[in-house]
């Protein structure tokens, strides 16, 4: 019998277990102050929906021995988009949806096997709303949940922003034939790979440039308005992100316009997003997401709805950002543990019940020793030992 989990896999412990419930319902009480529904996607999908018209690679697919084929989502996007454009088709839009749940996602690991690995996520859909005012919502919104999280100083959160259409229209000046590998070497942050195209020493030059420039969103939008001129796509991307500035100063959250950026999936065809913080040891993503119309395009025959955007936390990157943090409070008695309840003698077992009760009633934890304990002094230790608050002992 096998006793470890399966690779990739973790085996979660009680604190954990608590500390991930806790997150996800923080976000949620946020998600439903906005007027997001909650909803439950399918763990099991069809491949043709998870592979979301070939954003996600097949390889990172967990597929599954079934008569049709079918695999575990690794991620919620796609499931939800394609719910809302089939059972939820009628309902009036723009559809403000929001879920938890685990995904699932396969990878080859440093010994060359495959590996699966989980991830609990929650996040929200806006569905039907092709406008910029829903990107902005979203944005807005991304920022109310990160102030429930109490994220400190020294983690630097920063909301890294691109846009899909603007790294096209940098790149529409670059010849067909070289516009792909030009993407990826800019988005792949690779200037050797840049540097081995055929392309004019100007474009060239400009795409060196363009591989280094991000920063603070005024300045990068000047820079770009001198490359493509007065673009409408500038001055809508140049509104939303003003209209963060504010809350996301409040909150100590950095905004940054790296033009090259995208996300892990290429789900994505406008706004994209992640935020990331200042680990232990590494930046950690938390959050990322953007707009998916062409996604919900693929869905929905109604051409007017075909539009979506959303995002999704990392939970358990959430939590073990603040598991040191959280560590230091409970040592600091600010999460204390449960009274134990303990009794001297196997007839107090009614009575240790009764007092538990109490307890429970007026919202205390408490926790039953089963075992009669032969003095007080035995009992305080187990207390201890337990990590308990206390002890209410009840002598023979």
């Amino acid at each position: 019998m096998a006793l470890q989990p399966a690779a990739g896999a973790r085996d979660l412990n009680p604190g954990q277990v608590d500390s991930n419930r806790r997150l996800c319902d923080l976000l949620a009480t946020v998600f439903r102050l906005w007027g997001y529904q909650e909803v439950a996607p399918p763990t099991i999908e069809r491949l043709d929906t998870l592979e979301a018209g070939g954003a996600i690679a097949e390889r990172e697919l967990v597929r599954l021995a079934a008569d049709e084929p079918l695999g575990l989502r690794p991620e919620l996007t796609a499931p939800i988009a394609r719910a809302a454009s089939t059972r939820m088709l009628g309902r009036p839009r723009p559809l403000r949806l929001w879920a938890s749940g685990t995904t699932f996602r396969s990878f080859i690991g440093d010994g060359g096997g495959q590996r699966i690995s989980e991830q609990l996520q929650s996040g929200v859909e806006l569905l039907g709303e092709p406008s910029p005012a829903a990107d902005t919502e979203l944005l807005h919104l991304l920022l109310a949940a990160v102030a429930t999280l109490e994220l400190s100083p020294p983690q630097r959160p920063t909301l890294l922003v691109g846009h899909h259409g603007l790294l096209s229209a940098l790149l529409s000046q670059v010849p067909a034939d070289q516009r792909s590998l030009a993407r990826h070497a800019l988005t792949d942050f690779d200037p050797l790979a840049l540097e081995a195209l055929c392309l004019p020493d100007s474009q060239r030059q400009r795409l060196m440039a363009l591989i280094g420039l991000r920063g603070e969103p005024v300045r990068v939008l000047y820079q770009l308005e001198q490359w493509l001129g007065p673009v409408p796509l500038l001055d809508t991307l140049a509104a939303t992100l003003a209209s963060v500035e504010a809350p996301a100063t409040a909150l100590g959250v950095r905004v940054q316009l790296d033009p090259t950026f995208q996300p892990h999936f290429d789900l994505y065809d406008g706004l994209v997003f992640k935020l990331v913080c200042q680990g232990a040891d590494a930046p950690v993503a938390i959050a990322s997401g953007g707009r998916y119309d062409a996604l919900v395009g693929r869905f929905c025959s109604d051409a007017a709805q075909a539009a979506g955007t959303g995002f999704g936390f990392d939970v358990e990157a959430i939590r073990d950002l603040l598991e040191s943090e959280a560590s230091s409070a409970a040592d600091a008695g600010e999460a204390p543990g449960p009274w134990l309840v303990a009794s001297a003698s196997a007839a107090g077992l009614g009575e240790a019940l009764q007092r538990m009760g109490e307890l429970h009633r007026g919202g205390e934890a408490a926790e039953l020793c089963t075992r009669p304990c032969a003095d007080r002094m035995e009992a305080e230790r187990l207390a201890a030992e337990r990590a308990c608050r206390g002890l209410v002992w009840l002598p023979a």
